[in-house]
């Protein structure tokens, strides 16, 4: 259908169905079989599909949303996925040349406006850590300290390019997921609890600041169905929303969806003890942490609001802006008296996670 000023809209079932049909054309570009299988496994920012052969070769393939990635910093991501890869200690996935030799194939379909960039990946084996793995998370703590002590010596190519998750872009005037007040079911009651708590967040972060070794590039999205548990390796997947922001992002991600679990503050200190055998953290960083794990859930909220039509948002829904009430009355109960608490203030170090989250 068309609009008033005459541009083609779809809805999102037509629109997957178009992509569907790229997909399967995009296979060719790799040099894969023609007619070989591919399933739609996952949409959120991008479609991703499964791809496999007769020998039961398989493979990733992403169809990149439109706009939201430049091709350069597609390039930049998979820089990043090469060199964590090779010297950085970590396992991530390995994109696969196109026939031209090129990774990135921008491929046209009819009834989409516009071409679309594709990336074709080996498949990676393994299985989604478990909610309650405490030992796992200790993994997960361990592997981001690797990426961590990984970016602060890479020297990264000079067209390097990618988003920059801060406030403004988060929970801000500039937010990449769209406004937080959008968000699914947002009740006056929410507005308020959720109002003073970004007010707060954006207070806390102007204190702690962006010097390097706090904020540098991260993935940005490691939770759990981002993670593949291998035995004893832990291979990091997706990194699409990788970008320039606080380390300890990457560990309030890993418990994105459920951050009100009554396990979250066992997996918390899991991953801070896992960290530390590689990395160190501060007295301070740690005692941020709930303040990271909250600039989180409300980014969520934000970004269940303007991806309604996926999935996973249908699945979180209002229920997760609604849970997100006791979250933040609980947060600034613990941060709140006084405001202008310095970052690390004695008030804030006994179990702080056990309190914020238990």
């Amino acid at each position: 259908m068309a609009d008033m000023t005459g541009t083609v809209t779809l809805t999102h079932d037509e629109l997957l169905q178009q992509l569907q049909v790229l997909a399967e054309r995009a296979t060719r570009r790799f040099g894969l079989p023609d007619g070989i299988p591919v399933k739609l496994i996952n949409v959120s920012e991008n479609a991703t599909y499964k791809v496999e052969d007769a020998t039961g070769r398989k493979w990733a393939l992403r169809i990149h949303r439109e706009g939201y990635h430049s091709r350069t910093a597609i390039a930049s991501e998979l820089a990043w996925l090469a060199a964590l890869r090779e010297s950085g200690g970590v396992a991530t996935p390995t994109a696969v040349r196109g026939a031209d030799g090129e990774f990135i194939q921008t491929v046209a379909v009819e009834g989409l406006p516009n071409p679309r960039n594709v990336v074709l990946f080996e498949w990676e084996n393994g299985n989604e850590p478990d909610q309650t793995d405490v030992a796992g998370f200790e993994l997960l703590g361990e592997t981001a300290a690797r990426m961590h002590a990984h970016v602060r010596k890479w020297r990264r190519p000079a067209w390097f390019e990618r988003h920059t998750w801060d406030f403004e872009t988060s929970l801000g005037s500039r937010p990449h997921w769209g406004y937080w007040k959008n968000g699914m079911g947002m009740t006056a009651e929410a507005m308020e609890a959720i109002s003073e708590t970004v007010a707060l967040i954006e207070q806390r972060l102007e204190a702690f600041g962006k010097a390097p070794d706090r904020f540098n590039l991260v993935h940005g999205d490691m939770r759990l169905a981002n993670l593949l548990m291998d035995g004893n390796t832990v291979k990091v997947i997706d990194f699409d929303d990788c970008g320039f922001s606080w380390l300890l992002y990457d560990c309030a991600t890993t418990v994105s969806f459920f951050e009100h679990a009554p396990e979250v503050p066992d997996l918390l200190k899991a991953w801070v003890r896992g960290y530390g055998r590689i990395g160190t953290l501060s007295e301070a960083d740690e005692n941020e942490i709930p303040t990271f794990v909250m600039l989180r859930r409300l980014l969520l909220v934000a970004w269940i609001g303007s991806h309604s039509e996926t999935e996973l948002a249908k699945s979180m829904g209002v229920a997760y802006t609604q849970d997100s009430i006791p979250l933040c009355e609980k947060y600034l109960s613990q941060f709140g008296l006084p405001r202008n608490a310095p970052t690390g203030a004695p008030a804030a170090k006994k179990s702080i996670l056990s309190r914020l989250f238990g």
